[in-house]
């Protein structure tokens, strides 16, 4: 019994170390409305500054801070006339931060509420997010 008292301690004592590999890497992506950007950090230093399109009048976009709950590489709306969204990654109900063909108005308010990005930028990303791991990804919007 005491050596296995010692061994259930010996194994604690190691979960510092083994856990804080497995949540060194950190994916934050900080959508501001008011100035229509995103800074995606990932361990801790500034990767990307994007513009990004948020709801527009009528369609507001959530803020909170959400981690991210499932990808879609190649999702298209069912409630908006199966319009595409690429590199999706869905962080809250039906919203997501997803690519856009629409580039003109990145910068401005323009979305049914999601978080639009230009293509290349949302298909990095998606990347990142596929590569870190959802559970360490969050996604925080405020005004």
């Amino acid at each position: 019994m005491r050596n296995l008292v010692l061994a259930g301690l010996f194994a604690l004592s190691l979960l510092p170390f083994s856990s804080a590999s497995a949540f060194a890497a950190k994916l934050i992506a900080k959508v501001d409305i008011s100035s229509q950007t995103m800074v995606v950090t990932h361990n801790g230093k500034v990767k990307y500054k994007w513009p990004v399109s948020t709801g527009r009048k009528g369609y507001s976009t959530p803020t909170g801070s959400y981690s991210a709950k499932w990808l879609s590489r190649h999702h298209r709306s069912r409630k908006y006339n199966n319009a595409p969204m690429p590199y999706a990654v869905f962080y809250h109900r039906g919203y997501a931060v997803h690519a856009t063909y629409d580039t003109k108005r990145l910068g401005r308010v323009a979305s049914h509420g999601c978080v639009r990005l230009a293509p290349e930028n949302a298909a990095k990303f998606f990347a990142l997010v596929q590569k870190t791991g959802n559970k360490n990804t969050r996604i925080v919007i405020k005004h």
